[in-house]
């Protein structure tokens, strides 16, 4: 049995009222054909888990919720395959977009040639712009879809878009000196910084919960990132206020 299939079977058709009153039925999005399975699988870097294949034949995503993300934006969608890709390859080499909330955010699952599952998923922001760590499961953030389309539409895909994220660019928690990680004892933690100089902090999102991330654009929009391999360990480049000042102009 496949749960998240299972799961959308008895959404499907749902009536939802969003704050607008405005209607909206859930519906699902056409199935993927065996060739556009196989074309969507070629676009990852590991193997296309069972489950997801199994939900790629039932269905391709759906719409029609309510999720509400603050006054201004909703999910309005989701799509479980994106052959694209979402960009952003310094931070997300293999992401795939999974949802948008209308102001050119979105949330991507971050793909490796070690991954098993369709998973772990982060919500990608450019104003500000951080990386917010959302679930492990894509069951989960579907549930979470859904628990926001109704009153009083509250969510956790909510809490990250808004108070989290606002917390990442504002106090950006998670980050630390490469000092520090050298003298972490951790072998991974340790190569990487030993890999850059003083000039930039790394952030560790291996183990991450709810809310942890970093702001991938805290030293400007020419901030330059980079990644530990397929290990979701980061790094930004520190800058002074005077630089960023003298590349906004160039």
């Amino acid at each position: 049995m496949n749960p998240i299939v299972e799961f959308l079977k008895q959404i499907q058709g749902t009536v939802y009222v969003d704050q607008t009153r405005k209607q909206k039925t859930l519906r699902l999005l056409p199935p993927l054909t065996e060739q556009e399975i196989s074309a969507f699988e070629a676009s990852l870097p590991c193997a296309l888990p069972e489950q997801m294949r199994e939900l790629l034949r039932f269905a391709s995503g759906f719409k029609g919720t309510a999720c509400r993300l603050g006054h201004r934006f909703a999910i309005e969608e989701i799509r479980f395959a994106d052959i694209n890709g979402f960009g952003l390859e310094d931070v997300f080499p293999n992401g795939k977009e999974l949802a948008v909330d209308g102001c050119g955010n979105s949330w991507v699952v971050d793909l490796t040639s070690e991954s098993k599952a369709f998973a772990p998923i982060f919500f990608s922001c450019h104003d500000p712009p951080v990386l917010v760590y959302q679930t492990d499961s894509l069951l989960h953030f579907v549930r979470e879809m859904v628990r926001g389309s109704s009153a009083p539409w509250n969510s956790q895909i909510a809490e990250v878009h808004q108070s989290l994220a606002t917390r990442i660019w504002r106090e950006n928690p998670c980050a630390m000196s490469r000092s520090r990680c050298r003298a972490s004892g951790d072998d991974e933690q340790k190569a990487f910084a030993e890999s850059l100089d003083e000039t930039w902090e790394f952030i560790d999102l291996r183990h991450p919960k709810i809310g942890d991330g970093y702001s991938w654009g805290k030293y400007g929009p020419k901030t330059v990132n980079k990644r530990y391999g397929n290990k979701r360990i980061f790094a930004c480049q520190k800058k002074s206020l005077g630089r960023r000042f003298l590349e906004a102009f160039r």
